[in-house]
Parts: structure tokens; sequence; C-alpha cells
């Protein structure tokens, strides 16, 4: 008896354990990224992937391509909406053509001054709600953003101020940055981002707006040029994951919500491995003979006026309007940008008092 009780209770198992394996779900996801393996940014996103595929117990397996190995930078959204690859690992800016939007939800410039205070607006300032709109429209979904901090500029000349952009050559992403840089007379060259290092060893550009200063010196960028904007001011890129939306409709929803939750951590180790490898990056420059310039606040609010004068001019649809007024809301909310209708309202006091 006791031996037929365990081998009918062996057979249960076994036909558990095969039912198990009948039912469970796969979801395989072909992942581009412009960044290269060997960046702090690339070697995040390398821990993302394997974090994803170990929390799912391998029901996710995630096939990487690095340094757009597939299409060119700009083009990750167009091949994951069509099914080339599955997601972008890329930035939303690369997209203002499709609707100035973009601008918005990938480089508001000028704005935040820390990755957390984003952060914050995406996930409980309405980002993520106002967002979500935006990449629906274009058959993709968003899964969240991943912020290194403000980026650096590298250059072949001195970046001391505002005056050293006059006739700066320098490589620009696509989108706002290159009329605000316009208007402080610098000259804006758009190239993708696989083409910097080229064009800076060539001559053909003075310098360049690629990334954070640590994945400016894995890119080899201070082997030719010897100066450089840190801390930086001017740009802080939310780098996106946005998957195909019909490939993450179909995912089950355990699998979701891993790869949601596996992306809320790759933000915060972003953050934090960004805080530590720019300090780290900017000791060894220093040592190295790098010139790093960190601008005075005066110098910064030039830059500041310029930036938030040309929100404005870019929110040209009704999606890139409500976005700028979403973040407007909350910028005035942490106090970075002064609250126009208590300014309205001061106004005829002060000219009284006069």
């Amino acid at each position: 008896m006791r031996i037929r009780h365990l081998t009918a209770a062996a057979a249960l198992a076994a036909s558990t354990c095969l039912a198990g394996t009948a039912f469970a779900q796969s979801t395989n996801l072909r992942i581009q990224t412009h960044y290269a393996p060997e960046t702090p940014s690339g070697q995040l996103a390398q821990e993302f992937f394997d974090k994803v595929e170990a929390m799912s117990n391998g029901e996710i397996t995630i096939e990487p391509f690095f340094s757009s190995a597939v299409v060119p930078t700009v083009e990750t959204f167009d091949a994951a909406a069509t099914g080339i690859v599955d997601c972008d690992m890329t930035g939303g800016a690369y997209q203002t053509g499709k609707n100035p939007a973009f601008q918005f939800v990938g480089d508001i410039m000028g704005g935040y001054d820390t990755p957390y205070q984003q952060l914050s607006w995406l996930y409980y300032g309405g980002g993520l709600e106002e967002a979500q709109k935006l990449y629906n429209e274009f058959d993709m979904q968003l899964i969240g953003w991943w912020i290194y901090g403000q980026e650096s500029m590298s250059s072949s000349k001195p970046l001391a101020g505002p005056e050293d952009l006059k006739n700066w050559k320098f490589r620009s992403p696509p989108g706002m940055e290159t009329k605000i840089f316009e208007k402080l007379g610098a000259s804006p060259i758009v190239m993708d981002f696989t083409e910097i290092f080229t064009a800076l060893e060539s001559g053909i550009i003075d310098g360049a707006d690629a990334s954070g200063l640590a994945n400016n010196v894995g890119l080899g960028f201070y082997d030719i040029v010897e100066h450089a904007t840190y801390p930086g001011f001017h740009s802080m890129p939310s780098d996106h994951l946005a998957c195909n939306k019909s490939v993450y409709d179909a995912m089950p929803d355990h699998h979701k919500a891993i790869l949601n939750t596996a992306m809320e951590s790759l933000a915060l180790r972003t953050a934090l491995t960004f805080e530590q490898k720019n300090a780290q990056a900017a000791s060894d420059l220093r040592a190295k003979g790098v010139t790093l310039y960190d601008w005075s606040p005066e110098d910064r609010q030039v830059f500041r006026d310029a930036a938030q004068a040309t929100w404005p001019e870019f929110a040209t649809s009704p999606e890139a309007e409500a976005l700028v007024e979403s973040h407007l809301a909350y910028l005035t909310q942490l106090g970075l940008v002064k609250d126009a209708a208590a300014s309205d309202a001061a106004a005829p006091a002060s000219e009284s008092a006069n």
C-alpha cells in the first residue's frame, strides 16, 4: 500500500510539472540601444536584460542589439513599431519629426535639476499618463525612463561660458536643442550618435553634446578633445524603453509587471551609478589634463532663459502643449519655474509702489 501511495504521489507530481511546463508562457524581446556595451549605460542595460530574464525564471528572453546595430539610432522607434525589433531603448527626442511633443518626453532642456525630480514628474506628476497617450498614437507602449543626469558638452575649444558658444560647431541631437543653441550663437550639426567620434577626430565638429561625462569617457572623446562642461546643466535626456504595443499587449500580466518593475530598478540604479561614475570621471580627467568648466549660476541662467523661451515655440501640437503645461505645473510646484500667475498679480502692486 505504501509503495502504491508513493507511486501515485510521484505520478501526480510529474503530471503537475508537465502541466506547468505546458502552460508556461514565453516572451522574446529584441531590444536595440544606441549605447555601446562598454559604456556605463551599456553595462546598465545589460544588467537590466539579465535581471528581467532572472526575475521571469527564463520565461522572458531578451536579444540585445548595442550601438544601433540593426538600424540607425533615429530609426529605432520605427523599427520597433513595424516589428523589425520589438523595443526601442534610445530616447523620445529622436522622434520630434513625428510630433514635437516627443521633445518634452525626451529632453525638456533647461528644466529639472536632478534625475529624481524628472522621474517624480513621470510617476507622480501625471507625466506617464500624458506621455502614454503620445506613444500609443504611434502603436508604441512607454515602459519607463532611465536618466543618468545632466549631460556634459565635450569640446576641442574652451567652454567657460555663453560667449564661448559663438560659432561653436557641435554635434546636436535633433529637435529643440538646435533652436536654443542657435539663439546663443552656436552652430549645431545634427548627426547620428555613432558618428560623433569620427567627426571629432576629423575636425568636422568642434565638440559634441552626446551624453554624461562618464559615458563620454567610455566613448573615447577625451582621447581627442581636452575641454568639457561639468557639472552639466543644459540637457538631461530621458532615455526610454518603448515597445511595440501589440507585442506588449500580448505579454501575460506577470511579464508586464516584471518589465515595468525592472525598468523602475534601472532608473534608480542609473541615477545612483552616475552620481559616482561622473565624479570619478571628473577626477580622472582633471588628472589627465582635461579642463572642466563649471558655469556660474548667472551663466547657467542665460541658457535656462533661452531654453524656456523656446518651449512654447516648439510646442506646436496639442500633445506638445499638454506636456509643456504638465511640466510647467510640476516645475512651478518644485520652485524651479516662477509662478506666472503670482508674478502677474504682484506686478501692478510693484508698479503702483513706484
